[in-house]
């Protein structure tokens, strides 16, 4: 008799993102004449940029020539793709992050995601709530969640980030061995300053707690001062780990391309109190189970870092950014409370006194046909607000905001 890794049972429904597809596409079928506008789900609606698409096709060509042809490449990124990165995501703001300390992949979500494998199941998590369901759902998976009762998992610690706190969260009172961080956050939208960070440095330093600090929209940040990586604070090169995406970056999110920073300085300990490579055991763990990014891909992410693909795909953001702008202005205008959409594509409101997140998408795609993301989604924290993304076209978005300002 097979057996299931009942871990799995202890996950709560749907993925969350699932769940709105599912509603949006019984509603869409029920009422086909409706133009239903999409600011739900994270996705890119802007087309890859010229850069970018000559530099995939000059690799299509090579592919098909017996000269330049390549097959497996290396497990960890082409060099040519992690010495870009490194210099001018790093380097260039004096970060001393070296190529081989960068490790190539298929995207955020799979690197967030696959992390947490290197460290023990009885490792405690402390968490951002609310927060991406990716952070949550994969140490549930693990073994690490203990059981679910009154809207939480008993063993996660959970760090409030509601409206009070200005969606920062405090550091745990209770011991805990990882920490999952997102600056600009997923779903908020909020920041995290340097001074903040610092705090959260110093306070893994002296726990010898591991920081999994997700950056993956990093390049929206346009505000003075906010940090863009957390290895802009000393000492995070010994309790930190960064994930950074092309998905929102450069419109990787049908392509594919993402990349962690796991330092060499970084060490993790046995039961025995040990001390072992974390940059190490992560690429015992990709070479095992990851054949690599195709290098038609990794040429393609390479000429973001050129000249015109940098310029290209900061119009991009700009346009995502303006975009909130109009969602933001709408929402304030219609006389809700809105918060982000300054250094992050996504807006997070609250929803009316006594509507809950799952009654405001009902309402908000039956009444108006506009999808977001209910906020009791991403944690009991998130309940009564609700995320709206600035991903679709500046025509869709202004359409979407003349539907929201007749709630006015």
């Amino acid at each position: 008799m097979s057996k299931i890794n009942e871990n799995y049972l202890n996950l709560q429904g749907s993925y969350l993102f699932a769940e709105v597809a599912k509603r949006t596409a019984a509603y869409k079928a029920a009422h086909p004449q409706e133009q239903v506008i999409s600011l739900g789900i994270g996705d890119v609606s802007r087309p890859l940029v010229p850069a970018v698409v000559d530099a995939m096709k000059k690799a299509c060509d090579e592919m098909g020539q017996a000269g330049t042809f390549r097959g497996y490449g290396p497990y960890e990124g082409y060099d040519f793709l992690r010495n870009a990165i490194a210099r001018h995501d790093y380097q260039a703001r004096g970060i001393n992050i070296s190529a081989d300390e960068i490790f190539v992949s298929d995207g955020a979500k799979s690197d967030v995601a696959n992390f947490q494998e290197l460290f023990s199941a009885d490792s405690r998590v402390a968490l951002q709530d609310p927060v991406y369901p990716v952070y949550l759902d994969t140490n549930v998976m693990a073994g690490r969640s203990g059981i679910f009762e009154e809207g939480q998992f008993k063993n996660i610690i959970y760090l409030p980030c509601v409206a009070e706190n200005n969606f920062a969260p405090e550091l745990p009172q209770a011991h805990a061995d990882l920490v999952y961080l997102c600056s600009p956050n997923n779903p908020t939208g909020s920041v995290l300053s340097a001074e903040q960070l610092k705090k959260w440095v110093e306070w893994a330093l002296e726990h010898q707690a591991v920081i999994l600090y997700d950056s993956a929209y990093e390049a929206f940040i346009r505000q003075d001062g906010v940090p863009h990586s957390i290895f802009e604070i000393p000492g995070a090169e010994k309790c930190a780990v960064e994930f950074r995406s092309f998905s929102k970056t450069a419109g990787f999110t049908g392509t594919r391309c993402a990349y962690c920073v796991v330092p060499k300085a970084l060490q993790i300990y046995d039961e025995n109190g040990t001390a072992h490579s974390a940059n190490a055991l992560w690429m015992r763990r990709q070479s095992t189970k990851f054949n690599g990014v195709p290098y038609i891909i990794q040429r393609g992410a390479e000429a973001v870092y050129s000249p015109e693909g940098l310029q290209q795909t900061r119009e991009i953001i700009d346009g995502y950014l303006a975009n909130a702008r109009v969602i933001a202005g709408a929402l304030k205008k219609a006389g809700f409370t809105a918060y982000g959409g300054e250094n992050a594509p996504y807006i997070w409101l609250k929803t009316p006194q006594g509507v809950s997140s799952w009654q405001f998408f009902d309402f908000m795609l039956q009444e108006l046909q506009i999808v977001g993301t209910p906020g009791s989604g991403f944690g009991h924290s998130g309940e009564g607000y609700f995320r709206l993304t600035a991903f679709n076209t500046p025509e869709l978005t202004e359409q979407a905001a003349q539907r929201i300002l007749k709630l006015k």
